[in-house]
């Protein structure tokens, strides 16, 4: 895979669709859904960020992003129900390695919408995308040891627990062990035409 067709083909970033959910760039216009979930510290508990303090720091965040975007730099989709349009989350990969066709899976939900198989719906799109779109052959996903919520969603979408790396993320102060969890394209390929 080569770098550049990733950075062309996220410059315009594509929309994708399920059964529920719409898949798409963030927008400026999202600042208000978005704020509504990032204020929340429950939310970011285990996540790198800290809580948004203000509607305008997610603009500035979500104007930013737009500047990522169009240099094909940023892998990440807002997660829209199709019914109303309202921006519930995103989902998308934290990081791609190029070099060796893999993919770091990531995903955060407005507390108001868990436990509705959104995150899971989402991801298997990102995942689909990632292995017959991106040609990957690695999508891994991270969740902190606590986060059993987090692990479940991985475990539904056929990821495979690999380990613990113990205390090896410092995120606000601490240090974290974390979880990680895999799926490879040949697993991906089995569990699809079994389902077939």
């Amino acid at each position: 895979m080569i770098l550049q067709r990733i950075k062309n083909l996220f410059s315009v970033i594509p929309i994708l669709k399920t059964e529920r959910l719409l898949l798409r760039q963030m927008r400026v216009s999202d600042a208000g859904d978005m704020y509504e979930y990032s204020c929340v510290p429950a939310v970011s508990r285990f996540l790198l960020w800290s809580p948004h303090p203000n509607v305008a720091h997610t603009k500035r965040y979500l104007n930013y992003l737009q500047t990522q975007y169009k240099a094909g730099d940023h892998y990440d989709w807002a997660v829209v129900l199709r019914d109303s349009g309202k921006m519930i989350g995103t989902c998308g990969f934290a990081k791609i390695d190029a070099e060796n066709n893999a993919a770091e899976l990531g995903y955060v939900l407005n507390p108001r919408f868990w436990h509705r198989g959104y995150a899971t719906e989402a991801a298997q799109a990102v995942i689909r995308f990632g292995f017959e779109e991106l040609l990957l052959n690695r999508i891994e996903a991270r969740y902190m040891e606590e986060n059993t919520e987090s692990l479940r969603v991985m475990e539904r979408l056929g990821m495979s627990f690999e380990g613990f790396r113990r205390k090896a993320v410092l995120i606000k102060g601490e240090y974290e062990t974390v979880g990680v969890c895999s799926v490879l394209k040949s697993e991906y390929e089995k569990q699809r035409s079994e389902c077939l």
